[in-house]
């Protein structure tokens, strides 16, 4: 009789986990397509202003490939560089001017805002200063893009038209990550699934949804657009910033876009596991409000849609049940399925989509290690700062 009832219970949370991606497949905005891509734009009359902004900490390692990337780009109007040294302690700022007289092309200024206020984040401190340095030409639209993003000579040319065209005040681009080493072949394309399954980029782009997003290594944002939803005073204390920002933006009745970047890279290595697992763990708990209940929400949904179907399959076949095996079977192959588009976008090989169960089950464990670091006292920690604890940060004014 207890043999039963535990088959029993054991199949009815199959049932659950099959039921969930059945939603998660038709219900979710089709997050897990891939064809969300720059829309479709044309050439303006008059080509418009654009200050180019890069908050740049320590980046020596990546500046040489991102910014004469940027340096270079092929844009008809009139465009400036302004890259903020972030208190860098490898040459940062004197390696940027070094490039920009070696390659010419737009005009580059260097500034550094020093170290940040209290209730900033540094990266958004920076981002203050290179808007301020920015705004003194009076550009339309600014691009915040990271100094690891690397992109194609038409790539500026490219936002401004589809902002333009599409009547945006915000277009985003998910830079394609790198993928090269065994762990960011295996952990980065599961990265941005599942950002697209929090945020279905669908829903986006529509006026009146209230899906948010952004993708911080490369907005193009209008500058009316930010001065009216106080870009970045508004979100200074944010560690997640580029969500916070679409939000301020959206929330200010912006129209916005998040898509999928064709010529868009980042160059920064993640080679061993320990590099993602800070990557990640360093906001995953920020991402749940720093709450409890949520942690907790957020573990049993993971158990239950990514860990159950392999543990169901194999327990059904084990003990010949075959409505478990069935259900965790079926789930497990929707899973399966939906992380096919994600893998080919990355030119990846797809027998890495069956290990998605293994892959969820470490992003799992980064979330609760990021719920550990936080309750231990600290904070987020990026590039040699650690940021305060929400509950230290000053309210807004």
């Amino acid at each position: 009789m207890g043999h039963t009832a535990r088959v029993s219970a054991i199949a009815w949370t199959a049932a659950a986990s099959l039921a969930a991606w059945l939603w998660l497949l038709l219900c979710q905005g089709f997050f897990w397509r891939t064809d969300v891509r720059l829309p479709e734009r044309r050439d303006p009359d008059e080509w418009p202003s654009v200050g180019v902004v890069v908050p740049a900490r320590d980046e020596a390692a990546v500046l040489p490939v991102g910014l004469p990337s940027l340096l270079e780009q092929d844009y008809p109007g009139r465009a400036e560089v302004f890259l903020v040294d972030d208190g860098s302690s490898d040459g940062t700022g004197e390696l940027a001017r070094e490039l920009s007289r070696r390659h010419g092309g737009l005009p580059l200024t260097v500034g550094s805002p020093g170290e940040p206020p209290a209730g900033w984040t540094g990266k958004l401190w920076a981002v203050r200063h290179g808007i301020a340095l920015a705004r003194a030409r009076d550009p339309e639209y600014l691009l915040l893009t990271d100094a690891d993003i690397a992109h194609e000579p038409g790539s500026l040319r490219a936002l401004v038209a589809a902002a333009r065209t599409g009547g945006f005040d915000a277009v985003s681009l998910m830079a394609r990550l790198r993928v090269e080493s065994p762990w960011e072949r295996l952990v980065v394309p599961a990265f941005v699934y599942f950002f697209a399954q929090l945020y279905p980029f669908r829903r986006i782009g529509r006026r009146g949804t209230r899906t948010a997003a952004a993708a911080g290594g490369c907005v193009l944002l209008r500058a009316e657009a930010a001065e009216r939803a106080r870009i970045p005073d508004a979100i200074r204390h944010a560690v997640i910033d580029d969500v916070a920002l679409a939000r301020a933006v959206k929330g200010g009745g912006g129209h916005i876009w998040l898509g999928l970047a064709e010529g868009v890279d980042s160059v920064r290595p993640y080679p061993r596991l320990h590099d993602l697992w800070r990557m990640v763990s360093r906001s995953a708990y920020a991402q749940l409000r720093h709450n409890p209940a949520l942690l907790a929400g957020t573990v049993a949904g993971l158990a239950l849609v990514y860990l159950v179907p392999p543990v169901a399959l194999a327990v059904g076949l084990a003990t010949g049940s075959t409505p478990v095996a069935l259900f965790g079977g079926l789930a497990w192959l929707v899973m399966t399925g939906t992380y096919l588009p994600m893998l080919r976008y990355y030119r990846q090989p797809p027998w890495l989509a069956p290990l998605l169960p293994f892959t969820a089950s470490l992003y799992l464990l980064m979330t609760v290690d990021s719920a550990v670091q936080h309750y231990r006292g600290r904070g987020a920690a990026w590039k040699g700062r650690t940021y305060a604890r929400p509950e230290t940060v000053p309210e807004e004014g």
